[in-house]
């Protein structure tokens, strides 16, 4: 009895103890604030939810003296609230359906996470606490299991709860919570999405702007990991196919004028038309309020579908600023009942739906409170009788009537996904209700009991379940925890009473193939921009009949050009301009000999050898071909010319025929004569070879023909100059004798004449010795010695130019370098040494027979053929000479034709200084063509003497005249 007693009192002591120790050691640190919807009384398996009803926290007054109390929220969102009703219709929904868990009502457990990421930790603490109060790590109560969460929300609070929860294997179905980053399913294990991963909606709207050509883009992102890392995925794809971004701006998520202020400032001087948000509507709304103060206009926005249909964003005024915006949104259905549940909601029914219903009609449902505002407005509490206070909600007034975002069913978007996700969590307890032993995903076939299941069992069935939505028909099924990356294109247009309704345009399935995954209407685009351009107007003007039918208008724009640096046209390249992106460029034209055929071209390309770029720049064409042509104007010239001057010599030759006998053509031997006009016929006649394309032949034809012409023609005048110079020198010498003996006859006349018998002395004696002593000889070198020195020296030059043809001929070429535009045919020497030895030889004959013809240029005072040859020789240097700069200043065919202009030149000089003197003697003077005629005149007498000096004078001049007489008598006759 005492040990009964003493082990009663030591558990007593034990039990006491154990209380005080869990009281201290167990203590709740902070009551958590949180609004929502729960019912769990009766229901097998709870689902709970979490939702963004609100905006924001309600601030805090920051006081740390006082105990910490959770804050409240603050801003009601309609659109997040009808998503929690969705919730609510469909457990509703799936509980009277017989075909899934017909044996199982659904409770739930719904939290507003206040579009907070402490908030959403607070409710997930308490969802895993199973209690209004939360204690980490510990499952407290004894009520249903709570299958799956909901939500919640916004990626940031998805990432928050999904850490936490992946702790525990608890199964997480996020409706909008679309971040890359959550694909991770190291970090988060048991995060699944019925809305597509943000690396689909990257990829799109990367596409978009290129399908556009939009290289100068603008990006704004909301500061949370939604906007950081879906802009992110989008600039790694749209930097990559050369698309720049103008700039980049950050939402702030706590409010900040100042930031707001930053942002509009730069989207305003930016010259980017196109801009990318990545962001939610809540985040976005004050931009968009500061932008319409601003009045920005002409920009096109690209929206994610975190605000691409959302009222919140779409407010008054924002027609200017938002009409023509493209952005990208979730698959729509419509979900029959769900209007009717939203119209029917009792105001009454908890605190949630009281805020929004005084939200929504400005009023209070709480009478003292409207009791209240009716003092502090009239300072009285009188009222009729019957009458409601002022401000007092009447609980019967109509939704529908509002046309509010919460009740607007044609956008159900993310509220189609929040249908979705309530469903794949219903087909998962399904299966794992209708399991069956033995044949269970668990060890040895197991199957979990639906009444007490853990969460890593259900998170089985939720990875794997697949099932068809109900109405639409619609599979779902999960890779990875995601579903099928498609998304509607939609673009913000005008109604006719100007507000703004959302056009299906296009749309866009990351699951296809990569040609196949975006399809856009663009004739159903209507862009706002200030370059707006009516390319179609279609009016069809239809009688007004019972139907209501009546015209319309239809209107295609065209796209906005957002670019730093407009296109380089074909002709131009690229030039990066220092320090600035790669799409901000200047276009350079490209060189003369390159071109570029595409826009935008990085390089200019070289033109091959026989092409030229044109005018433009953007097309090789072939060079001109040039060379001088025998039909053009300038050769029909040279060719007459040179006709005319062959013409002529033969002429010359035909006259010195005719008079081949007289004095004047025999002089000086005839033959040498006609072989000088046969070498000017050449030298007329080659030129014309010079002419015309190019050939082996020509080339070789010409150059040889003009060098042995030439070299006839100048041994010819040398042998001539040759003979003449002989002669001047002979008959100097007889002269200068001559006068000697006269100079000694007068003096010994003198002598006599001072003895005083100037008579006795024997004059003609004393002269006939002088004479006979001073007698010139014949010539030294005879017509054959002419002909032999002719002959020599122009063999001389054909043996060269043999050796030249044989060893390196002439043969044309393409000269490329000399002018760009032009491929210019000509001749190539084959040798610079042998064209120069050649040519040097016709120069050292030319000289040869100047110095000869100069020496005797005053041999004869009535005809001096001398003289002829000189001038003639004279007008060959200088023709010659002068040719030198005037050929290495031109290029192409005028090269030829000064060359030709040089022969033709020279030629006409040497007939005419030569040949012209005889044939005016021979047709017009023909009595000066006489054997006389051909002799020297005595030279005039110096001073005057008197008596016998000046007879002496005479005889000597006689005597001289007789000596130069007999030396050209003495000449063989031809």
């Amino acid at each position: 009895m005492k040990m009964r007693g003493f082990l009663l009192g030591l558990l007593c002591f034990f039990c006491a103890y154990g209380s005080i120790w869990a009281e201290s050691t167990c203590k709740l640190k902070a009551k958590f604030n949180l609004n929502g919807y729960k019912n769990v009384e009766k229901k097998r398996v709870v689902i709970g939810g979490m939702f963004p009803v609100h905006m924001r926290v309600a601030s805090s007054d920051g006081n740390t003296s006082n105990l910490p109390v959770s804050s409240g929220c603050a801003g009601f969102n309609f659109r997040t609230f009808r998503w929690t009703q969705t919730m609510l219709f469909a457990i509703n929904e799936i509980n009277q359906r017989e075909d899934l868990l017909p044996n199982t009502d659904l409770g739930y457990v719904i939290y507003d996470s206040c579009f907070t990421i402490s908030k959403a930790v607070e409710g997930t603490l308490t969802y895993l606490t199973g209690q209004d109060e939360a204690v980490p790590n510990y499952r407290c109560g004894n009520g249903p299991p709570l299958a799956t969460l909901v939500g919640a929300g916004g990626s940031d609070l998805s990432i928050a709860t999904a850490r936490i929860l992946g702790l525990y294997h608890f199964p997480q179905v996020s409706y909008c919570s679309t971040c890359s980053a959550l694909n991770n399913k190291f970090q988060f294990p048991t995060f699944l999405r019925t809305i597509p991963n943000d690396l689909h909606q990257s990829r799109a709207m990367a596409q978009l702007v290129l399908h556009f050509g939009w290289t100068w883009v603008g990006t704004i992102a909301a500061a949370d990991d939604y906007g950081k890392y879906g802009i992110k995925d989008f600039k790694e794809q749209v930097e990559e196919a050369g698309v720049c971004i103008a700039f980049s701006e950050t939402l702030p998520k706590v409010s900040s004028p100042e930031a707001i202020q930053s942002i509009v400032q730069t989207v305003v001087e930016s010259t980017a038309k196109i801009i990318v948000v990545f962001s939610s509507d809540v985040d976005l709304s004050p931009l968009i309020g500061e932008l319409l103060r601003h009045n920005v206009t002409n920009r096109t926005w690209i929206a994610s579908e975190a605000w691409v249909t959302s009222a919140l964003v779409n407010q008054p005024g924002v027609n200017s600023l938002l009409s023509g915006t493209l952005g990208f949104g979730v698959k729509k259905a419509d979900i029959p009942g769900l209007q009717r549940h939203l119209l029917d909601l009792d105001p009454y029914a908890d605190n949630l739906t009281e805020e929004f219903w005084e939200t929504l009609f400005n009023c209070t449902l709480d009478i003292n409170k409207a009791l209240r505002i009716a003092k502090e407005a009239n300072g009285t509490l009188s009222r009729a009788v019957g009458a409601s206070p002022y401000g007092l909600c009447t609980g019967s007034e109509s939704v529908a009537q509002l046309n509010n975002t919460y009740s607007d069913v044609s956008q159900l978007r993310i509220t189609y996904s929040v249908y979705k996700a309530v469903y794949a969590v219903a087909h998962a307890l399904h299966n794992l209700e209708h399991c069956e032993d033995g044949k269970g995903p668990f060890v040895g076939g197991s199957c979990a009991n639906i009444t007490n299941f853990e969460p890593w069992q259900l998170m089985y069935y939720v990875k794997n379940v697949r099932y068809k939505m109900p109405n639409t028909g619609e599979e779902i099924y999960f890779e990875d925890g995601d579903i099928e990356g498609f998304y509607d294109i939609i673009n913000w247009q005008l109604s006719d009473n100007r507000e703004i309704i959302y056009v299906t345009v296009g749309h866009y399935n990351g699951s296809a193939a990569a040609e196949e995954r975006m399809h856009i209407r663009n004739e159903s685009i209507v862009w706002n921009n200030e370059e707006l351009e009516v390319r179609y107007f279609i009016r069809t003007a239809m009688l007004v009949s019972c139907d209501g039918m009546s015209s319309y208008l239809l209107f295609i724009s065209k796209p906005p050009r957002s670019v730093c640096s407009e296109n380089c046209e074909p002709g131009t390249r690229k030039g990066i301009r220092q320090g600035e992106p790669v799409c901000c460029f200047d276009c350079i034209p490209c060189a003369d000999g390159e071109i570029s055929n595409t826009t935008n071209a990085r390089e200019c390309i070289l033109c091959t050898g026989d092409d030229w770029s044109n005018d433009a720049h953007d097309a090789c064409v072939p060079k001109i071909i040039e060379f001088l042509a025998f039909g053009e104007p300038l050769g029909i010239t040279l060719i007459v010319i040179s006709a005319f001057g062959a013409l002529v010599t033969i002429a010359v030759g035909v006259v010195l025929m005719m008079y081949i006998g007289t004095p004047l053509v025999k002089a000086n031997d005839a033959l040498l004569s006609f072989l000088l006009l046969l070498s000017l016929v050449v030298t007329f006649l080659c030129s014309i070879v010079f002419l015309g394309e190019p050939q082996n032949w020509s080339c070789m034809t010409s150059q040889v023909a003009l060098a042995l012409g030439f070299a006839l023609c100048l041994s010819c005048i040398m042998g001539k100059a040759a003979v003449l110079m002989l002669r001047a020198r002979a008959l100097k010498k007889a002269r200068a004798k001559a006068k000697a003996a006269a100079k000694a006859a007068k003096a010994a006349a003198e002598a006599a004449a001072n003895r005083g018998s100037p008579d006795v002395i024997v004059t003609s004696s004393n002269l006939n010795d002088t004479a006979a002593l001073d007698k010139p000889e014949v010539d030294i070198l005879t017509f054959g010695h002419q002909r032999a020195i002719a002959a020599v020296a122009t063999l001389i030059q054909a043996v060269a130019c043999t050796v030249w043809l044989i060893i390196l001929p002439p043969h044309p070429v393409k000269n490329t370098a000399a002018q760009n535009v032009k491929i210019i045919l000509e001749c190539d020497e084959g040798s610079v040494i042998f064209i120069c030895c050649i040519f040097a030889y016709d120069i050292l004959l030319a000289l040869l027979a100047f110095i000869f013809a100069f020496t005797a240029r005053k041999l004869e005072d009535h005809f001096s053929e001398a003289k002829s040859m000189t001038f003639g020789m004279l007008v060959f240097f200088i023709v010659w000479i002068s040719f030198v700069p005037a050929y290495l200043s031109t290029r192409g065919k005028f090269m030829v034709a000064v060359q030709i202009f040089a022969i033709l030149a020279s030629s006409f000089g040497l007939l005419t200084c030569i040949f012209l003197p005889k044939c005016y003697i021979l047709l017009v003077k023909p009595e000066r063509n006489k054997e006389e005629m051909m002799k020297p005149r005595p030279k005039p007498k110096d001073g005057s003497s008197t008596g016998t000096s000046a007879s002496l004078a005479t005889a000597a001049t006689d005597v001289n005249a007789s000596f130069a007489s007999t030396a050209i008598d003495d000449q063989p006759e031809n």
